[in-house]
């Protein structure tokens, strides 16, 4: 297997940076693509008092876009030079299926993300984006696991 692009997905904390360094050395000397990659997750709310409205966009939206944007340019920056040849920051109502839908249309070879390592209680609760990717993907996902 080829790997001409690599999508590398993060939550915007220190730990889904986790791929970097065993995917830099996966590699070196290849001509891959590498894309890094946040989802803003946009849901719609329906204003109060007005159940007949439609629904409205968050006005943080625009601002936790620009945060991200900068935030993948400065972690971007720090890692070996030619790694990261591009970033994305795109606005979704579901992340694993805007993740997925991201791969396919930009014909990624490889999702690689870290996995938070959730169990019991909060992993019922906050679910895993990780796994939801697996469901949604049509091609490889590469999941780091949680770090000791």
């Amino acid at each position: 297997m080829q790997l001409r692009s690599i999508l590398v997905t993060t939550d915007l904390s220190e730990e889904s940076l986790r791929p970097f360094a065993p995917l830099a050395s996966l590699i070196t000397g290849s001509h891959s693509r590498v894309t890094l990659l946040h989802v803003v997750e946009d849901v719609p709310m329906i204003p109060h008092g007005a159940p007949m409205a439609p629904p409205m966009h968050s006005p943080s939206t625009d601002e936790d876009q620009a945060e991200a944007e900068a935030w993948l340019a400065s972690h971007a920056s720090r890692l070996p030079s030619g790694f990261v040849t591009s970033i994305d920051v795109v606005r979704a109502r579901n992340v694993p299926q805007a993740i997925a839908e991201y791969a396919r249309t930009h014909e990624v070879d490889l999702i690689a993300m870290s996995s938070h390592g959730r169990t019991g209680f909060r992993h019922l609760v906050l679910g895993s984006v990780s796994e939801a990717v697996i469901r949604h993907a049509d091609r490889p996902v590469l999941v780091f696991p949680r770090g000791e």
